[in-house]
């Protein structure tokens, strides 16, 4: 979304699409924002919240879906975590004690296969801090692991962090070392060095992203609404899709093989491009070895936040909210309504960064003082004759 927008906000000052908009509720637009999901499964993949309100306990984690997220937990805190593979709504069941789900009351005490992490309760990286940090430690921007699903500071991940144009998926350390065979396939189609050996003495701190940001090249820099994710960046982003180097094996040859005697250090997060998976061996002994390592989804080209995010734009669950909101208005009325969010997102994020830079605690006074400042702007705009 444009930034600095002038109190008039003529047509052509806004530069906001309806196809932008969808973008960057796509995320969103990928899960049913109406009915529980919890009737269809572990689902392949989905949005996913967890409730600070009803699960506080670091020992119980609780993942809900945005259905639950809306109806259920509203004015809850809650942490969005972007998207789960393989998760099942746990809102009412056995973690939350006598709250019932008011969409599906009837489920299971537990998922016993749903993966839970610290992300649940609002911790990331290998630092173990929260996002937004509240006591400003760190406010780098952040980047998802797409094996562990875990979000990572960029200065944390042992490796320089290519643009955000080049940036594809992204496996941390940990997850490369757990499946070892993928530093074989890194050797030949990953093109990010450990940040060591490419004599970078320390990562420059990224600033915070927007929020709502997506290129028109379908390169997401932010993937939420919440404002407590500017600054998180998944790494499945690009649509222009560069092509890998062709491995040529006949039936039935590993292709692993293949490619061993290529090494590369066995250090940092590794960056690949979109086509990566497409790559890697399916002969019944490296699937067998994708099972015992956990990571046999990356055998699925459909498990890809890139393949979520379009199915959310082709065929999503429902029109959200915002979006039946304005196509409910005329041009006029639309020019008004994101005029107010951009001045919102703005100052916001300037209330916010002053808190930061003068070490003050942002109070629920200062809160309040902050919107009444708002809504006298407002009304000091309206009686000038802008409304």
């Amino acid at each position: 979304m444009a930034s600095n927008l002038p109190d008039s906000h003529p047509d052509d000052a806004l530069l906001v699409t309806d196809e932008e908009l969808e973008q960057a509720l796509c995320v969103l637009a990928g899960s049913d924002p109406e009915n529980c999901s919890y009737s269809r499964g572990y689902v392949k993949r989905q949005a996913v919240f967890a409730c600070n309100t009803c699960t506080p306990d670091a020992t119980e984690p609780a993942g809900i879906c945005l259905a639950c997220a809306n109806k259920c937990h509203d004015g809850h805190d809650i942490f969005e975590l972007y998207t789960k593979r393989h998760f099942r709504c746990d809102c009412g069941n056995g973690k939350f004690g006598d709250f019932q789900c008011q969409l599906n009351p009837a489920k299971d005490e537990r998922n016993d296969k749903n993966r839970y992490n610290h992300n649940f309760s609002g911790c990331y990286c290998t630092c173990d801090r929260p996002y937004p940090d509240t006591d400003g430690q760190d406010d780098d921007e952040m980047i998802q692991c797409v094996i562990c699903e875990d979000w990572f500071h960029s200065k944390h991940l042992g490796c320089t962090v290519v643009e955000p144009e080049e940036l594809q998926e992204m496996v941390c350390e940990t997850c490369m070392n757990k499946a070892p065979f993928l530093w074989t396939y890194a050797a030949h189609f990953a093109g990010i060095q450990p940040s060591s050996l490419r004599n970078v003495h320390g990562m420059k701190d990224q600033p915070a992203l927007t929020n709502l940001q997506s290129k028109a090249d379908g390169t997401r820099t932010q993937p939420f609404l919440h404002p407590q994710e500017a600054g998180i960046r998944s790494s499945p982003r690009k649509r222009n899709h560069p092509e890998t180097s062709k491995v040529n094996t006949t039936p039935g040859e590993c292709r692993l093989k293949k490619l061993q005697g290529l090494e590369r250090p066995r250090l940092g997060a590794v960056f690949w491009p979109y086509s990566w998976r497409s790559e890697l061996c399916t002969c019944t002994n490296c699937k067998k070895a994708y099972v015992a390592a956990e990571v046999q989804f990356l055998m699925d080209q459909s498990d890809t936040i890139l393949a979520y995010e379009k199915r959310g734009l082709d065929e999503p669950f429902g029109q959200h909210p915002l979006m039946a909101l304005l196509s409910s208005m005329d041009r006029v009325q639309q020019l008004e309504v994101l005029y107010g969010i951009n001045e919102l997102t703005s100052s916001l994020n300037e209330f916010l960064e002053q808190c930061v830079s003068e070490g003050k605690t942002v109070t629920a006074e200062a809160v309040h003082e902050f919107f009444a400042e708002l809504r006298a702007r407002k009304k000091r705009r309206t009686d000038g004759g802008f409304q």
